[in-house]
């Protein structure tokens, strides 16, 4: 009987051990014609096993990487496809170049600053006018945003100065709507929670008027076992 601990180490679980056992037995072969087509039939069979790669892009490609990855990249036949090693194959990536942006001020980001500056170097009167309405906006909108409150305005033109060193001041007032908790805001009329208002009431209503029944159920059979009926209501 053959053990795992006396056969040799499995490079890819997901083919299995006879799988390994057959490109291992086409490293065997001298014939390098029926090496070929060897080869071929075990790449079907690979593919068989696997369907799920299938809906991998170039998963014969993939297929034919891993027959020379469990031959340990001994395995002379021709691929379509470049032959890997050893190198190429366990190179690592080189790492990627992200963007380092370092803003003034963290807390209103690198986008806002980007507009700051395209402001300030802004010359028209009414654009740079129009910027500062903009950005001041934007400031407050963040806030409310935030911190879930209002906020005046001169707590925003103090802000905005500090940021441009008094270079930009907004004129008119950017109309911002306060927050409102969802458990405070009343519903329209019409509305769907005048709908669901309307469906409870109906629903309490039939509530009552269930239990009122039972009552009345109750009370007349008290009064018929009083006055020495007999035959008691059935109740089912």
């Amino acid at each position: 009987m053959e053990y795992n601990t006396t056969r040799n180490h499995l490079a890819m679980r997901e083919y299995g051990r006879h799988i390994q056992k057959m490109i291992e037995y086409l490293l065997t072969l001298e014939d390098k014609e029926k090496r070929q087509r060897n080869a071929y039939a075990v790449i079907e069979l690979m593919g068989f096993l696997n369907p799920h790669l299938k809906n991998v892009e170039d998963f014969r490609h993939k297929l034919w990487d891993h027959l020379f990855l469990i031959s340990d990249f001994k395995l002379e036949v021709a691929s379509p496809y470049p032959i890997p090693t050893r190198e190429t194959l366990r190179a690592r990536p080189k790492p990627l170049r992200y963007p380092k942006r370092y803003p003034k001020f963290s807390h209103m980001g690198k986008n806002l600053e980007l507009v700051i500056n395209k402001a300030l170097a802004e010359e028209n009167p009414d654009k740079r006018n129009g910027f500062a309405n903009a950005i001041a906006y934007y400031m407050k909108l963040a806030y409310n945003n935030w911190h879930k409150e209002t906020v005046h305005d001169d707590a925003i033109q103090s802000e905005l100065s500090t940021l441009t060193g008094g270079q930009l001041e907004f004129t008119n007032t950017p109309y911002v709507k306060s927050f409102r908790p969802t458990e405070n805001r009343d519903r329209d009329r019409g509305g769907y929670g005048d709908y669901r208002n309307k469906r409870n009431q109906k629903f309490q209503q039939r509530n009552n008027n269930r239990n009122n029944d039972r009552n009345n159920d109750r009370n007349n059979d008290r009064n018929n076992d009083r006055g020495g009926n007999k035959f008691k209501k059935k109740r089912f």
